[in-house]
């Protein structure tokens, strides 16, 4: 059987005749499984994530992101089978992602909108869910985790280009009744079609570059992951995203904090030195924008105003549907019910989850996310310190980050049923699952 003790892999496992060797925390790298899974894995984030369909026309009736969807999940469905191995596995995210899935069924019969919900369910949760399943047992090796956040940051080039790009032609959209506020245009994908989704996906891939740069060792490799993170950055920057900068800054400063205390503490302050000198770079209006998260009524779009109404709305609506809520996509409904028709969702996953599944869906979301963040942070401390373990122990962290990063931006997005989140879960996963395998002798 597959299952393993997660929680120890670092620790030493003795073997007949294995000497010293069965002492050292890793060792040698078990041989990877299910070549063709994880090949449809990594077509299918980058058709989500870059969406060359979008760009070529041709592409749009092959549905890529749903072939290559279903060719990862069949092919390790069938490993899985072949292997005797159980389908869904002994991972107790897994066991929770599927108590969310069914108390979403559940539900169903009480929402506001049942047949609104199961299309909901059946369009969008039930593939994310699947998603995070695949990552979680297709990604299994160090090596392939490594490959995965290698996609994801040279996938996050065009989103970057893109932003820097519109926000240099001039290409905006107007915020407010009288075009107040100029925003550029999103990514043509949809993970990232508008300014503050596309900050998001900036936000949380950027974790993931720091750590190949920080487990790099050869310098060109170095030199491309700088200007690659510099390039997230400077495009987070011209989404004029209030969420963006907020998310941004807590990455910024939680790094620094950690790369100071460290021996190579010259990355600190490189990076500090860069961030003063681009101070005086900040768009004229950037600082503005900026200073409407404490002051709301200074916001002149209204958004502040309105996301502050639809939050104190949900509050209420959940204080008087704290059992199953008004059905899982249905929010901006029971909103309307709330406060009037003004057919706006609230900007909160914690909140969505709450107002859409009740207070049990809520708390199956925050007992998810913190059992994947005790995943990766197994992997960090066991890691720490072991010159063998160098790559294990960034690549945690950078997970780590970007778990942190939307753990954050949560509260200003309502991401919470899509793979933002669930694909990052599903990497601190396969991580600890990628060490376990590599220690059993």
């Amino acid at each position: 059987m597959e299952r393993v003790a997660a929680a120890a892999w670092w620790r030493p496992r003795p073997a007949a005749g294995a000497g010293e060797a069965a002492r050292r925390p890793f060792s040698s790298p078990p041989a990877e499984r299910g070549a063709v899974p994880f090949a449809a894995l990594i077509l299918f984030t980058f058709v989500s994530v870059a969406a060359p369909q979008s760009f070529v026309p041709a592409l749009e009736p092959l549905h890529l992101a749903l072939i290559t969807a279903s060719l990862a999940a069949a092919s390790c469905l069938l490993s899985r089978l072949t292997r005797g191995l159980p389908i869904l596995g002994f991972d107790v995210e897994m066991r929770i992602a599927c108590a969310l899935l069914a108390w979403t069924a559940l539900t169903l019969p009480f929402s506001v909108w049942p047949g609104g919900s199961l299309e909901f369910l059946s369009g969008i949760f039930l593939k994310t869910v699947m998603v995070f399943w695949l990552v979680g047992h297709v990604v299994d090796s160090v090596r392939r985790v490594r490959w995965v956040l290698w996609t994801l940051t040279l996938m996050a080039v065009p989103l970057a280009l893109t932003a820097v790009t519109h926000f240099a032609s001039g290409e905006y959209v107007l915020n407010g009744s009288h075009g107040e506020v100029r925003r550029i245009v999103g990514y043509d994908a949809p993970l990232a079609q508008n300014p503050n989704d596309l900050a998001l996906m900036l936000n949380l891939i950027l974790p993931l570059s720091i750590a190949l740069l920080l487990a790099s060792e050869g310098a060109s490799v170095r030199a491309l992951l700088l200007s690659l993170i510099a390039l997230d950055v400077v495009a987070t920057v011209a989404t004029f995203s209030r969420a963006g900068f907020l998310t941004l800054a807590a990455i910024g400063a939680i790094y620094l904090g950690k790369l100071i205390r460290r021996p190579g503490r010259g990355w600190a302050w490189a990076a500090l030195a860069a961030l003063l000198l681009g101070i005086p770079l900040l768009p004229p209006d950037y600082l503005g924008r900026l200073g409407t998260i404490t002051d709301v009524d200074a916001d002149p779009t209204g958004s502040s105003q309105a996301r502050l109404g639809d939050t104190l709305a949900a509050l209420g609506y959940v204080s008087r549907h704290p059992l199953v809520g008004s059905g899982v996509g249905t929010n901006t409904l029971a909103l309307n019910l709330e406060r009037g028709p003004l057919w706006k969702e609230v900007h909160n996953a914690y909140l969505e989850c709450a107002v859409e599944l009740g207070l049990p869906g809520l708390v199956l979301f925050l007992l998810l996310m913190r059992s994947c963040f005790r995943r990766v942070a197994t992997v960090r401390r066991a890691s720490a310190g072991h010159p063998d373990l160098r790559e294990p122990f960034f690549l945690a962290e950078g997970i780590e980050m970007s778990l942190a990063a939307f753990a954050l931006a949560a509260l200003f997005h309502p991401a919470a049923y899509h793979l933002y989140f669930y694909y990052i879960a599903g990497l601190a996963v396969a991580l600890d699952r990628a060490c376990a395998r590599a220690r059993r002798p």
